[in-house]
């Protein structure tokens, strides 16, 4: 019998035995023992499963993947040091120079800078899209070398929720898979997988972990994309390996192919580890993921209600509003809730905006997101700051966006602290 997701969220993962831990336990060691030579020549040669080494997997670390696969109903998983480093792994374990991908253009701006900038000096190329675009006009963009789709399931900050069906159709028809970024819903309110998508990656330093305690990111699995059918596309899974002695994954590990290359390959040689101390705070997190949720979504639905009916707030953009363009995809697809942030504007502008965010009180400003305390971002000084005029336009960030992450607190004291602000402006 399967249990029910908030059920996974306290039990997934660590089943311990008896007289073991009832908490995953820390395994903080960088090294692990073997009696000879040979037992651990196995382990380099991936003919046995173990441990050698923290800098490529760690126990601590597998059994909080485990409860994430578990969670978004994945084939395998691991956990990386940050969100940057799931979404760069993700794609980067199946391109290489001379390859190309597309992605929604409304992603973070970290990741626009990952994939636009960073990525086209390894000689990958990146095609940026318009999400809300129609089907042909996607289809427009692919190439001959193109090796996926990526995208969020609510972008981060415009909160634009992305079409399941339409990505995960196009992608499967190219012959390639379908990357999504979950950060923002969680499996508690979204799991891309049902909807079609192939990789799910999270930043788990938000929402997952949700008290801003550690930094670390994950890459799922669905185990569902055939590899071998498109083996000239992806020789990296589908042809030998020589620095593991001719090995080729898809044939070897089977569903376990692309996050055993992503773990053997990637983490060996990049090293961008979760510390396993993070991973024990984030299952920490986890076991309440399912009641955290359900507070940040009622909570941002009143204040984007009340925002919306404040003559001084320009415009007010949050998937729970039946004014948002996105209303009928978040009931399609999160119809219990979407996440606990929104964006909005201020008449009159970027400098009113910037005024009304110094007049908090209550309410933080910091670089974070998504975590148990309330918190607003300007994206055009902050997160996407290095991004141009016109790349801000393209990403759908106004001038005058603030992003608003709303956290656990009394949801009265925070209209308060908003009011206490726009009347001081």
């Amino acid at each position: 019998m399967e249990n029910r997701i908030e059920t996974k969220c306290l039990h997934a993962g660590w089943t311990p035995k008896n007289g073991e831990p009832r908490q995953v336990p820390i395994y903080q060691s960088t090294t692990f023992k073997y009696d000879s030579s040979d037992d651990m020549g196995k382990l380099f040669d991936l003919e046995a499963s173990g441990y050698f080494y923290s800098r490529l997997q760690n126990p601590t670390n597998d059994y909080v993947a485990a409860k994430l696969t578990a969670l978004e109903g994945g084939y395998a998983g691991m956990l990386t040091s940050s969100g940057q480093a799931a979404n760069f792994f993700a794609v980067f374990n199946i391109c290489e120079s001379g390859d190309h991908f597309i992605a929604s253009s409304s992603i973070y701006g970290g990741t626009y800078n990952l994939f636009g900038v960073t990525m086209k000096k390894m000689g990958i190329e990146c095609t940026f899209v318009d999400q809300d675009a129609s089907y042909e006009e996607l289809k427009a963009q692919f190439r001959p070398n193109t090796k996926c789709i990526f995208g969020e399931t609510i972008t981060n900050p415009t909160c634009s929720i992305i079409d399941f069906e339409k990505f995960s159709k196009l992608a499967h028809e190219m012959g390639v898979p379908f990357i999504v970024d979950n950060t923002f819903a969680t499996p508690v309110n979204c799991r891309p997988i049902e909807h079609g998508a192939d990789i799910v990656t999270h930043s788990t330093t938000k929402y997952i972990d949700g008290h801003a305690s550690g930094i670390g990111g994950a890459i799922i699995d669905s185990g569902n994309f055939d590899w071998m059918k498109y083996a000239d596309k992806f020789p990296g899974l589908t042809t030998p390996d020589e620095s593991y002695h001719g090995l080729t994954y898809a044939t070897k590990f089977g569903k376990a192919a692309y996050i055993t290359k992503a773990t053997a390959q990637l983490m060996r040689d990049f090293g961008a580890i979760q510390a396993p101390q993070n991973a024990y705070y984030l299952q920490l997190g986890l076991e309440s993921l399912h009641v955290r949720m359900q507070r940040h979504c009622s909570n941002a639905q009143k204040l984007a209600e009340f925002l919306e009916n404040d003559d001084r707030i320009a415009w007010v953009n949050y998937p729970g509003l039946k004014s948002s363009k996105y209303y009928d995809l978040a009931q399609k697809y999160l119809p219990n809730g979407t996440c606990g942030v929104m964006c909005f504007g201020l008449k009159g502008g970027r400098n009113v905006s910037v005024k009304f965010m110094d007049n908090l009180k209550l309410i933080s400003i910091v670089t974070h997101v998504a975590d148990a305390k309330s918190c607003v971002l300007h994206p055009a000084s902050h997160t996407h700051r290095q991004l141009t005029d016109e790349q801000l336009l393209e990403a759908g960030v106004a001038p005058d966006l603030i992003r608003f992450s709303v956290g656990l607190e009394n949801v009265d004291d925070l209209i308060d602290d908003i009011k206490q602000a726009l009347d001081n402006i």
